[in-house]
């Protein structure tokens, strides 16, 4: 579990605590969502991230997690609809491990995960140490012969 020991006051236990913290100290209270609905879809996706994306650790939680999500992203952009936020940065670092991981054929049958997580790998100051996933985005074989 992440602590942050502040200057001031107690320390701060938790991720998603900890990261809303740091988020108001930066004063980017947007990405935490800026109406009522997209607050409680960030804190819903935070949450996921907290309970089943760092509690899966079967082959069988990781492909739940990933059809989840592909379903989910499937008309949008972000996790919360149109805007970017915490529960994207969050969710990206919490699925590059099996980002990297996965083959060329499983990045294609998620397809739409595969698309948000290219997308916010490359969003400015996202990625930071973290490798970069490839995806490949022409095929190299054809059905032709």
């Amino acid at each position: 579990v992440p602590i942050l020991q502040t200057n001031n006051g107690p320390g701060l236990t938790g991720l998603m605590t900890i990261a809303a913290h740091l988020v108001k100290q930066a004063k980017k209270d947007q990405l935490l969502g800026s109406t009522a609905e997209e607050k409680a879809v960030v804190q819903q996706w935070l949450e996921y991230r907290v309970t089943r994306v760092d509690g899966g650790s079967s082959k069988e939680d990781t492909r739940i997690i990933l059809k989840d999500l592909n379903a989910h992203l499937e008309d949008k952009v972000y996790l919360a609809g149109n805007v970017f936020t915490l529960a994207d940065i969050l969710m990206y670092y919490g699925l590059h491990h099996v980002m990297v991981d996965l083959t060329v054929q499983e990045k294609e049958k998620y397809l739409n995960v595969s698309r948000w997580f290219n997308h916010i790998q490359h969003y400015p100051g996202v990625r930071q140490h973290l490798s970069n996933v490839i995806f490949i985005k022409n095929r190299l074989y054809t059905n032709a012969h």
